[in-house]
């Protein structure tokens, strides 16, 4: 059985959870689905219910794929000239594909952002 990669106890809170891992303790789980973040850590109970990345990471995802596919559509039709069947092809696959590979860490990154800055009110889940 594959054990999953353990967040080593030095990384930042934003690392930990970019990584889909708790950003107190870096053991329990983020996300319990694709991008739903679960309700606990279910090493060190630490409630995430209070966080609310809204559309920020949907918004930064969008400013960096839109960069990459506009970028990479304008020098491919420089330097290839392809008919625009192969445009049609090429960048809704690259579009959709990196904005599914990007999505959840950026996500990670605000919930990791906000325990880290204290906008999540870390000291009353520690008491626990």
């Amino acid at each position: 059985m594959i054990e999953p990669i353990q967040a080593p106890l030095t990384k930042s809170p934003i690392l930990k959870a970019m990584a889909g891992h708790c950003p107190r303790c870096g053991q329990g789980r983020l996300f319990r689905g694709f991008l739903k973040v679960a309700d606990r850590c279910n090493t060190c109970d630490l409630d995430f219910s209070h966080h609310d990345a809204a559309d920020g990471p949907a918004v930064f995802v969008t400013f960096v794929v839109g960069t990459i596919a506009a970028v990479g559509a304008v020098w491919l039709d420089f330097a290839q000239r392809p008919p625009a069947w192969v445009h049609f092809v090429i960048w809704p696959i690259v579009v959709i594909g990196l904005s599914l590979v990007l999505l959840r860490p950026f996500k990670g990154f605000f919930v990791g952002a906000q325990y880290k800055y204290r906008s999540i009110d870390r000291e009353k889940h520690e008491r626990h």
